[in-house]
């Protein structure tokens, strides 16, 4: 089986890292990219990354900006709203090599996104839609009704939300919270290093909160969702603390092409322990 190589891309002034895998021996696979929710890092797909390269499919996994090993800007350079986000990410997009499979010729790929942050990946297909082949969402807030857990809405405070963010705990704590099970201290470490090392990636952590502006994205991905004619399939951890099961069975009777596969044991983040029952209704769906 081939490694997962870790490489960075810098496009627009910004350092993308990313993890990347290609099944042995493919010529021109279809391509997923994989997009993580907060406060994750792409760390988060790996365990999905091998059983979808063994179905042929090549995987890239980045680190949003502001998280993980990619560019950290000041708030002054980059403003952490979505439309930054969607935007920076379509110019990574464009700078792949994307070409494979069956729709090698319109360079499309599929899009998998994951909780909060997973809405920017949701809005760029909405913007984007020749460029994504299909969309598979994980635990996103996908209605009106979407609020902000406290769990993450604290961490945007004003002074309380400064000294947590720069808390090298916070980010495990958020996520072992969200899914529900105790995380590995091999994986936590990675999630922890960047706050270990300077106060950037707290400030961006706090910057992507307080701009999140979810209402709005809300807004545009209920409207326009349905609209989208293109695969959708969401998969859904019914023991979700923060977004309700309701949320997706209203989201996926409104679309043109969808399908709703649950994860009766799975929460928030069902990618970090739940990737072997993932891979049953997400390798099919993507092949």
């Amino acid at each position: 089986m081939a490694k997962i190589i870790k490489t960075s891309i810098r496009v627009g002034g910004l350092e993308w890292f990313t993890r990347q895998l290609t099944p042995d021996g493919a010529e021109n696979p279809p391509t997923a990219i994989l997009l993580h929710g907060l406060p994750s890092q792409s760390l988060t797909w790996t365990g999905l990354m091998r059983p979808l390269a063994e179905a042929g499919i090549r995987t890239i996994a980045p680190d949003w900006i502001g998280f993980g090993n990619s560019s950290k800007p000041d708030k002054r350079d980059f403003d952490y709203t979505p439309d930054a986000f969607v935007s920076a990410f379509a110019e990574l997009v464009a700078a792949l090599d994307l070409v494979g499979g069956a729709s090698h010729s319109e360079n499309r790929f599929s899009l998998v996104v994951q909780g909060f942050l997973g809405t920017v990946g949701i809005q760029y297909a909405l913007r984007y839609p020749a460029r994504v082949d299909k969309l598979v969402i994980l635990n996103a807030p996908l209605t009106t009704s979407a609020k902000l857990p406290w769990a993450i809405k604290q961490l945007g405070l004003p002074v309380a939300g400064e000294m947590l963010t720069q808390d090298p705990l916070s980010a495990e704590r958020t996520l072992e919270a969200g899914c529900k099970c105790v995380i590995e201290d091999k994986y936590l470490e990675v999630y922890r290093q960047p706050y270990l090392k300077s106060s950037v990636p707290g400030r961006s952590h706090l910057a992507t909160i307080r701009n999140l502006r979810l209402a709005e994205a809300m807004t545009e991905i209920s409207v326009s969702l349905p609209d989208l004619d293109i695969p959708i399939q969401i998969l859904w951890g019914i023991n979700d603390p923060w977004l309700d099961l309701a949320q997706a069975e209203t989201c996926v009777k409104s679309l043109k092409q969808g399908e709703l596969v649950t994860l009766p044991t799975a929460a928030h983040y069902p990618q970090e322990h739940w990737y072997a029952e993932i891979k049953e209704s997400l390798i099919p769906f993507l092949s």
